[in-house]
């Protein structure tokens, strides 16, 4: 599918929360289970729940490697776009203050477990130079150098604002080690643009590409539709060209609906392979 390999600068991964584990070993069989060596870790249960405490221990007993962390904010919903335009993110004040005790905590937790890479959702950045936009970039300085002082980089999830507002938004942070986590699947579900047009403008900071995929809505303001990877309206070799623009890129499965997770996970796993992805 692609005239080379890409490579990556970590294995092969696949998100946590897509396999849907209750336990650290539930999460280690199941990594196994889609054939691969590498996770995208949730921080959250092990912010939050003692089950969790042995999560490092029993994946490097098994040789899964911790590719990148990511932090969920309190209080999201996503029901509606509406609904996840409201409460995503930082943006909102009344679970800001919580939201940043958890970054300050997950940037701790990860530095202890040795991963160097967090992603996460700002929440839907306003596209003028309003107080709204001001305060919530300013909240992301804070997140950003919470994580820097711990010797981690953060990347911002695609999809909740235009490939444009986004990298205007980078610029006027001024944190360059800010970086994005690339969803080509967001940008259809929240018609936000081309994937493959939006790669290419935010390469330059992309440091990790979820392997998602996903068909646009037919009733405009509703979510477009996710589907496994390469059954979607992605283009596949033409974002896979573009990802060639990236410095160093990760790659991580991510499958958050249906109830074939499993199976859809390896099925993308072998269709990465096939195109060429390699670590």
């Amino acid at each position: 599918m692609t005239s080379s390999p890409l490579h990556l600068v970590r294995p092969l991964s696949v998100c946590s929360w897509s396999l849907r584990p209750q336990s650290p070993v539930e999460l280690a069989d199941a990594v196994e289970s889609v054939g691969l060596t590498a996770v995208q870790l949730d921080l959250v249960p092990l912010l939050e729940d003692s089950a969790w405490n042995d999560t490092a221990s029993v994946l490097a007993d098994r040789g899964i490697v911790l590719a990148s962390g990511m932090v969920r904010m309190d209080g999201e919903d996503y029901a509606s776009l509406e609904a996840i335009a409201r409460t995503g993110g930082v943006r909102p004040d009344e679970t800001w203050p919580a939201n940043f005790e958890r970054c300050r905590r997950s940037a701790t937790l990860a530095a202890s477990l040795g991963v160097d890479l967090v992603s996460f959702h700002a929440g839907f950045i306003p596209e003028d130079d309003s107080a709204e936009r001001d305060r919530l970039l300013d909240r992301l300085r804070q997140v950003a150098d919470a994580f820097a002082d711990a010797g981690i980089a953060v990347a911002l999830e695609t999809g909740q604002e235009t490939a444009d507002t986004l990298v205007e938004a980078l610029e006027a942070l001024e944190r360059p080690e800010v970086g994005v986590n690339f969803d080509p699947a967001n940008m259809i579900l929240y018609g936000m643009g081309d994937p493959v047009a939006a790669l290419r403008a935010l390469a330059p900071r992309v440091l990790q590409l979820h392997a998602k995929d996903a068909v646009p809505t037919e009733t405009p303001g509703t979510w477009g539709r996710e589907v496994p990877v390469g059954e979607g309206a992605v283009d596949w070799t033409a974002l896979f060209e573009a990802a060639a623009g990236v410095p160093e890129l990760r790659i991580a499965i991510e499958r958050e609906a249906g109830d074939r997770r499993i199976a859809e996970i390896a099925q993308a796993r072998e269709r990465l392979e096939s195109w060429g992805v390699r670590a």
